[in-house]
Formats: C-alpha cells, structure tokens, sequence
C-alpha cells in the first residue's frame, strides 16, 4: 500500500518491532494523528481463540469511563409504553414495523445502535441480513435486547461499547478520541481489556491476548505488550 508523506513522517516515531507499555504507546498514537480533526483512536486485539466455535465466541459489551468521544444515534424497536420510555429517554428513532420497511426500501442507516425489546425481534429478525454484517443486530449480550430500554440508552449514550471477535479472531474497538490525552485513553483500554479478559473461554487454551495494536484514524499502528495488559 501507498502511504502518504505525513503518514510516513508519522511512522518514523514509532519502533514497528518493539511492544510498548500502554501508556508509551497511547502517548505515541496521538504524536503520530495526522488528520485534521479530532481523530479516533481503536485498539486492534488479537485473541488466541477460534470464533468459529461456539464455544470460543468472545462477545460482549463495556461502559468506557470517560465516554468514545462521539454522538451516538439510538434506534429502538419498541411498541407502547416502551416506545414512550425510549423517546423519554434520547432514542433518537423509535417504531416498530414501519422503521423495518424504511431500512428494507430505502436502505436507511442513519443511526450506530439498534435496541429492541424481547417481544420485537421476530420483527427486527426479516432484517438481520442486512443489520447483521454492520454489526448493528441487537444481541442480549451487548445488552441491546432488553426490556429495560431507558437503562439501555442511557448506557450506549454515556460510552457502552461492544466488542466482540471478526472472522480472523480480531476485535476493532474504538477507546475515545486523540484529544482525551493519555490519561483519559488510558483508562478507557484498561477498562476494555478487563471485559475483555474476563470474558476468556473455558475453552480457550493456550495465549490469550495474542496481540494489541493501538492507532489514530489513519494513523500508523503501535503494538502493546499484552504482558503488561495482564499485570
């Protein structure tokens, strides 16, 4: 791949075979943003398990302490009195049937989390094909399948992230913006990590954290010592 001048630049700064402290590393990804706004930055995780068993699915969902630094548009399939206890508590977009055909037909996706109360999801399921490869389906392990959907929003709108394994055994998660500063960033990943090893698979045998890569949208990678992520 072609790089750009202030990539390259950028890239100089950081050591590529050296596995930094997490604190050096986050200092270093913000050094390294080269974009014009305020870039997000994503911590990449490698686990040593097989997603294509059940019973090695790491999946799950985490309230980052200090926020991801962004808006998040609500969407929640309710009916009745759910539906006034969605709107009541910041969903950006509530319905039921009517918001299935306005994703169907128009191929609608102004919105980043779906929620949907139990009874909904035999309705929300004739779009899971489409929801599904966006990482938008409600899951009752992120918490999005829920008849509690004020506690639910107010979560996802005060920093509730979900992180769960891609088909390489890779979850992309984002950890909050470069303007947080390290300390702000810092706590974030911890608090992800500890989800995330917590969720170990009895199943899962041999090394766990296989690798950790931190970076700044469009920024170069820098690789965390998963040995001290564990300390």
């Amino acid at each position: 791949m072609k790089r750009g001048k202030k990539y390259l630049e950028a890239a100089k700064l950081v050591e590529a075979q050296n596995l930094y402290d997490v604190n050096e590393a986050l200092d270093l990804v913000q050094k390294t943003s080269i974009t014009k706004f305020d870039a997000t930055v994503e911590a990449h995780v490698r686990l040593g398990v097989d997603s294509r068993h059940a019973d090695q699915q790491v999946r799950g969902a985490v309230v980052l302490p200090h926020g991801t630094g962004r808006d998040v548009r609500v969407l929640v399939f309710a009916k009745g009195d759910k539906a006034t206890e969605a709107e009541a508590a910041g969903a950006d977009y509530v319905g039921a049937e009517e918001l299935v055909a306005k994703i169907q037909n128009e191929n609608w996706f102004e919105f980043d989390v779906v929620v949907a109360t139990p009874d909904m999801m035999g309705v929300v399921g004739r779009i899971g094909r489409v929801l599904g490869p966006k990482g938008l389906m409600p899951n009752p392990k992120a918490g999005t399948v829920t008849a509690d959907v004020a506690k639910a929003i107010a979560e996802i709108k005060a920093g509730k992230i979900e992180y769960r394994l891609d088909r390489t055994n890779i979850m992309h998660v984002p950890i909050g913006k470069v303007s947080f500063g390290t300390d702000k960033l810092t706590e974030n990943f911890q608090t992800l990590m500890g989800a995330v090893i917590k969720a170990k698979p009895a199943a899962a045998k041999g090394t766990y954290l296989r690798s950790i890569t931190v970076a700044s949208t469009m920024g170069p990678g820098v690789k965390i010592n998963p040995l001290k992520v564990t300390e």
